[in-house]
């Protein structure tokens, strides 16, 4: 009978800490989310001199509060799965317990209240609340169109490496190091530099010849940037144009207990990845 009920809140739990359909879990994440912000907004305040020394103790007594509600979380979600070091090792468990430790480990090591920043990787999570799942055909096809132009554009870049070079040497015997040309890898930073147009201006030709050619690569550069953009884009159009199924497959947030496995098809019975039964 024990079991029975142990088993029954631990799927319960479940149900409200890793699934996002459910009305449990979409209040479950908005809660967390909420605490997530005021966590980061507390940690900008405490960066906060003047603001600090006034509500020093405020935001002590706050910032512990969000750190103890975080580690029940994080505890929650490690004894309501079956394979705990499966979460324990995975990329947003691990990302729990970088954004749940650093207040504990300021009672060892003064100082160093900054860390708990990286609590802000939890936002990751509002992808989950969002669905973003539902955009993930579009990032797929713009990752298949960069993958399918990597090599035009791995020739284009070799490119213009030679180019930079090559001008970087011109202007390094050009203008010398009285211009602060100083050396031919030098030459060739003022030369990546102006040629993608950021121009630090920390280097800068004097002479007429070395003018001219710096404007040569500044007008270069134009042409240049727009190069890649022209690549990926022709892929990007040349995927998009492969046929689409008439019914796509919709997905939800459903969490397998076992293998914590996302992005189930609606009504599925079993986990795709370990065949666990799912909660319906």
């Amino acid at each position: 009978m024990n079991t029975k009920k142990d088993r029954y809140w631990r799927t319960k739990l479940h149900d409200i800490i890793y699934e996002a359909d459910t009305r449990a879990g979409k209040i479950f994440d908005v809660i967390l989310f909420i605490a997530i912000i005021a966590s980061i907004i507390l940690v900008m305040l405490e960066s906060i001199n003047s603001f600090d020394q006034k509500y020093h103790d405020f935001l002590n007594i706050s910032e512990w509060i969000i750190t103890i509600l975080f580690s029940i979380e994080y505890i929650a979600r490690i004894i309501t799965v079956k394979r705990p070091l499966k979460y324990i090792f995975s990329f947003y468990g691990i990302i729990d317990l970088l954004s749940t430790i650093p207040k504990y480990i300021s009672l060892l090591f003064g100082g160093i209240h900054a860390l708990a920043a990286l609590r802000a990787l939890r936002l990751l999570r509002i992808f989950r609340i969002l669905k973003l799942a539902r955009y993930l055909g579009a990032s797929n096809l713009l990752v298949s169109a960069l993958k399918a132009s990597r090599a035009k554009i791995s020739v284009f870049l070799f490119a213009v490496l030679i180019l930079c070079i090559i001008f970087g040497t011109l202007m390094y015997l050009i203008e010398g190091e009285v211009s602060g040309f100083s050396s031919i890898p030098v030459s060739v930073y003022w030369c990546i530099v102006t040629l993608t147009t950021v121009g630090f201006g920390d280097i800068a030709p004097v002479t007429p010849l070395g003018q001219f050619i710096a404007a040569l690569i500044m007008i270069l550069g134009y042409g240049i940037i727009a190069v890649p953009t022209g690549i990926v884009s022709a892929e990007y159009a040349a995927q998009g144009k492969t046929p689409h199924p008439q019914n796509p497959i919709r997905l939800n947030s459903q969490s397998c207990e076992n293998c914590l496995a996302e992005d189930h098809r609606d009504k599925a019975k079993h986990c795709y990845n370990c065949g666990e039964k799912l909660h319906i």
